[in-house]
C-alpha cells in the first residue's frame, strides 16, 4: 500500500525526443532519419529528412489548408517566412513539379564565371564598392554582399590580383604581328611630294591596344574583358574578306590619322572609361559615318551592323543607343571648343600656306521646337525666327578651321574681336587678312582689326557716291592656273571723319552695277584683291555642301540648358511706344499735306489773307495741332523707357537655350570629315581632267564602294572594286599609289594599309 501510495498519480508529461511544436494542434516529430506531420494526432505527412520537396510540399499544405500560419510553419521547419512564401508561390505556378529543383546549375539563369568568388575578394580588397563590384561582374549587390558573406572576408586581409595573360602570345594570327610597333603613326614619304606633305607628318606613337580573340567574327573574350572593366578599347580585328560593302571608305583613312584627330582626342578626352566600343573605335565610327553620309545615328538602322564592323575591324559597329550614350559621355565633359582648338592648331602646322586670307561668315540654323530661343534673321527665308547662328573660319581654299557659336545670336561685329583672337592664337604673328560680308562693316571696328594686326578685306555698305565710267580699266590676274578678267577702279577713300583711311576697289558689271570693296592691302593689285573677296563664295559653297551632305542644320539633341539671364534683349515696351510714335509721324504728315493741298487751292477772292485762311481751316489746324502734341508727348515717353532690358525682366519663362557641346563636338567631326575629302581632292586633281567639277563627287563614288579585305602578318590590303568607267577607275587608281607612299597603319593596329583597284572591264 506505502508503494502505491508513492506513486506519482500525474508524472510529468514530455515530448518525445524530436517533437517540435507548430501550433496547438499541429506537431512536427523527426526520428530515426524520417519526418511525420501530425494534425490533431492524425499524421499528414510524412517524408524523408532531406527531401526538399516533399519537405516543401508539407509546409504549403499546412498555410494552404488552414491548420498553421506562415510564421508559426517557418520557424517549426527552420526556414524564415519569404522562403515559405517562395514556395506557395512556386506551388501556385507550377504544382507539386516546381517544388522540387533538378541537379545542377538552374536553367535559365546566366552562369557566372567558376571563379566569380575570387574576383568579388580581389576586387573588395582593392578598395572597390559593393556597387563597382556588381556593375563589373553584372550581378546584383546583394549578390556580392552574400558571396562576401559566404567567403568571411575581412577588410584587413589582402589578395594578391592574378594578371590576365595581356602579353603578346605566339600566334599565327595576321592582326597579332609580331613585329615592333610603328615609330609614328607615317613613315617619311620618299621623294619628298610636297601634295602629300599633309599626309606625312609624324605622330607620337600611343600604346596599341591587344586582342585575346582570335576570330574576328566572334569577339567574345574582349567583350567579357570590357564588361570585367579590363578593357578601354576593342582591338581592331580584321578578316580576309571579298566585296566588302562600303570598305572604300578606308581611302580616308590617312588623312583622318594625319589630321590628328585621334592623338588629340586621346590627350583630351583621355577615354571613355572601360567598354568594348572606346574612345578611338566610336570616334572612328563617327568620321566613316559622315563620309558615308549617314547623317544621323538612327540612320545606322538602315545598315548591317556585321558589314560596317568588318570595316572598322570589329564584329559588329556599335549600334544607335551606343553612339549616342558615347557622343552623350563626350559632351558631358564640356571640352569640344578645346577639341576643336587642338585640330585647328594642327591644321595651321600642316597647312599654314593656305591661312593668308581666311574667311569669317554666320550660319543661322533654324529652330522649330517648344523651347523659347532668341530670334535671328534667315536670309532666305527673309524672316527672323527661333534659330541658333554659328560662325564659321575657312581658309583661302574654302576648307573649315574651326567654328564658334553665337551668345543670343550675337551679330558678326560683335562676335569677330572674340573670333580673332582665337585666330591670332593659332597662327602666332604672321600677316593675315580677314575677309567678310556686308554683316561685319564697321569702320571702328575696321579700326580695332587694323590695330590687332589683321588686314581688312569686306564690301563697302550704305550709298556712296557712284564713280565715273571713265575710270574703270580692264584687270586681270591669273590664279590656280585660271585668268580672271574685271573691269575695276581703284581709289583712296576716308572714314571717320579722316581717322581711318582705306582702299577702295569697285567692281563695274555689264548691267552699270557698281560693287566697291574696301581693304587695308595696298601691297595687291585691284585684280587681286577682286579675286580674294569674290572668292569668298567658297565659303558659301561649304555652308551649302555641308547642309545637303553632312546635314549641318539637323538637330543632335532637344535639351535645353540655363542661359545668362542678365543679358540684355530689345525691349518691348520700347517697340510699342516707337511703333506709335511711328504712326504719330505718319499722321502728322498727312494732316500737314492735307492742309498745303488746301493753301494751293485757296482762292485770293475768297481768302486774301493768311488769317482769313487759317479761320477757314481752324478745324484742320486744331487737329494738326494735336498730332504735334501727340508727337512730343511720344518722344518725351520714349526718351524715359530703356531701349534694352535684361531678358529675365520681360518673360516669366525659364531663359534657356539649346545645349550646344554635342553640337560642337559633331561640327567639329563634319570638319574633320570634310578636311580629309578635300585632301583627298587635292590628290586625285592632278590626274582627273574635271576635277574641278566632278571630284567630290568621284571621291564619294570611292568611299561608298565595295572592296576586298585581305590580311597579312603586316598589312591590311583594300582592293576596292572598279568605278562606272576606266578613267575615273584610272584617278583613283592614281589616288592609291598617292597613298601608299604615306605608309599610314590601321589607327590602333600595326597593319599598314595598302590600296588597290580592279581594272575596269
Amino acid at each position: 500500500m506505502a508503494n502505491t501510495l508513492g506513486d506519482d498519480l500525474f508524472p510529468e508529461a514530455r515530448n518525445p525526443q524530436g517533437t517540435h511544436v507548430i501550433n496547438e494542434r499541429c506537431l512536427l516529430l523527426t526520428q530515426e532519419g524520417h519526418r511525420l506531420v501530425l494534425v490533431s494526432g492524425m499524421p499528414m505527412a510524412q517524408y524523408a529528412v532531406g527531401d526538399r520537396m516533399s519537405e516543401a510540399h508539407a509546409m504549403v499544405s499546412l498555410i494552404d489548408v488552414g491548420w498553421a500560419d506562415q510564421n508559426d510553419v517557418a520557424r517549426a521547419f527552420g526556414y524564415s517566412v519569404r522562403t515559405a512564401r517562395r514556395y506557395q508561390q512556386r506551388f501556385e505556378e507550377g504544382g507539386l513539379a516546381a517544388l522540387g529543383r533538378p541537379r545542377g546549375y538552374p536553367q535559365g539563369r546566366a552562369r557566372l564565371a567558376a571563379s566569380r568568388r575570387d574576383w568579388v575578394q580581389r576586387l573588395k580588397a582593392n578598395g572597390r564598392s559593393h556597387y563597382e563590384i556588381a556593375r563589373q561582374l553584372g550581378v546584383s549587390v546583394q549578390a556580392v554582399r552574400k558571396t562576401l558573406r559566404r567567403l568571411g572576408w575581412k577588410p584587413a586581409r589582402v589578395v594578391a590580383q592574378t594578371q590576365l595573360p595581356l602579353e603578346p602570345r605566339t600566334t599565327t594570327d595576321p592582326n597579332q604581328p609580331s613585329v615592333e610597333p610603328p615609330s609614328s603613326t607615317h613613315s617619311p614619304v620618299s621623294g619628298g611630294n610636297p601634295k602629300l606633305s599633309a599626309f606625312s607628318a609624324s605622330v607620337a606613337p600611343s600604346p596599341l591596344p591587344r586582342s585575346l580573340d582570335t576570330d574576328p567574327a566572334h569577339r567574345w573574350t574582349d567583350r567579357l574583358l570590357a564588361r570585367l572593366g579590363l578593357l578601354e578599347d576593342a582591338a581592331p580585328l580584321f578578316g580576309c574578306a571579298a566585296a566588302v560593302p562600303r570598305a572604300g571608305v578606308l581611302l580616308a583613312l590617312p588623312a583622318l590619322v594625319a589630321s590628328g584627330v585621334f592623338d588629340c582626342a586621346q590627350r583630351i578626352y583621355g577615354s571613355l572609361g572601360p567598354a568594348f566600343y572606346g574612345l578611338r573605335t566610336s570616334l572612328l565610327t563617327l568620321l566613316l559615318m559622315a563620309l558615308w553620309r549617314i547623317k544621323r545615328p538612327e540612320g545606322l538602322k538602315e545598315h548591317s551592323p556585321q558589314d560596317l564592323g568588318r570595316v572598322l575591324g570589329l564584329d559588329r559597329a556599335p549600334e544607335v543607343k551606343t553612339l549616342r550614350r558615347k557622343l552623350a559621355c563626350l559632351a558631358a565633359t564640356g571640352r569640344a571648343a578645346q577639341f576643336g582648338q587642338a585640330l585647328a592648331q594642327r591644321r595651321v602646322a600642316l597647312r599654314g600656306a593656305a591661312l593668308g586670307f581666311l574667311y569669317v561668315d554666320g550660319h543661322v540654323r533654324v529652330y522649330h521646337g517648344k523651347h523659347r530661343l532668341p530670334k535671328a534673321h534667315v536670309a532666305q527665308m527673309r524672316l527672323s525666327v527661333p534659330a541658333t547662328s554659328d560662325y564659321w573660319v575657312n581658309d583661302a581654299c574654302g576648307d573649315p578651321l574651326f567654328v564658334v557659336t553665337a551668345q543670343a545670336n550675337a551679330g558678326l561685329v560683335k562676335m569677330l574681336p572674340g573670333i580673332l583672337e582665337q585666330v591670332r592664337s593659332l597662327v602666332g604673328q604672321r600677316r593675315v587678312t580677314v575677309g567678310f560680308d556686308r554683316g561685319g562693316y564697321s569702320p571702328k571696328l575696321f579700326l580695332q582689326i587694323l590695330r590687332a594686326g589683321f588686314g581688312v578685306l569686306t564690301y563697302r555698305k550704305g550709298r556712296c557716291r557712284r564713280i565715273p565710267r571713265k575710270r574703270f580699266q580692264l584687270r586681270r590676274t591669273r590664279c590656280e592656273g585660271r585668268t580672271f578678267l574685271y573691269v575695276l577702279a581703284d581709289q583712296e577713300v576716308r572714314l571717320l571723319k579722316g581717322k581711318l583711311r582705306l582702299r577702295q576697289v569697285t567692281r563695274l558689271k555689264d548691267n552699270g552695277h557698281q560693287t566697291p570693296i574696301l581693304t587695308s592691302r595696298r601691297d595687291l593689285s585691284p585684280a587681286q584683291v577682286a579675286y580674294h573677296m569674290f572668292d569668298r563664295w567658297r565659303q558659301e559653297n561649304f555652308l551649302k555642301y555641308l547642309c545637303d551632305e553632312y546635314a549641318l542644320d539637323a538637330l543632335v539633341e532637344y535639351a535645353a540648358v540655363p542661359d545668362d539671364p542678365t543679358r540684355e534683349v530689345p525691349n518691348p515696351v520700347w517697340a510699342a511706344v516707337d511703333a506709335q510714335l511711328r504712326q504719330a509721324y505718319a499722321q502728322l504728315d498727312r494732316l500737314q499735306a492735307e492742309y498745303g493741298l488746301e493753301a494751293l487751292l485757296n482762292l485770293e477772292e475768297q481768302r486774301r489773307t493768311m488769317r482769313g485762311f487759317k479761320i477757314a481751316q481752324g478745324r484742320l489746324g486744331q487737329k494738326i495741332g494735336n498730332a504735334w502734341q501727340r508727337v512730343v508727348q511720344l518722344e518725351k515717353r520714349r526718351a524715359t523707357v530703356p531701349r534694352r532690358v535684361p531678358v529675365q525682366s520681360i518673360t516669366k519663362e525659364p531663359v534657356v537655350k539649346l545645349a550646344p557641346e554635342r553640337k560642337h563636338l559633331t561640327n567639329v567631326i563634319k570638319i574633320v570629315a570634310y578636311q580629309a575629302e578635300s585632301d583627298l581632292l587635292r590628290l586625285v586633281a592632278a590626274h582627273y581632267r574635271r576635277a574641278g567639277d566632278e571630284g567630290r563627287t568621284l571621291i564619294q563614288s570611292a568611299l561608298a564602294s565595295a572592296a576586298d579585305l585581305e590580311v597579312t602578318q603586316t598589312e591590311l590590303r583594300v582592293s576596292l572594286a572598279a568605278l562606272s568607267s576606266p578613267h575615273r577607275t584610272r584617278a583613283i587608281a592614281a589616288l592609291c599609289e598617292e597613298l601608299n607612299r604615306t605608309n599610314t597603319f590601321f589607327p590602333g593596329s600595326r597593319l599598314r594599309l595598302r590600296y588597290t583597284i580592279h581594272e575596269a572591264p
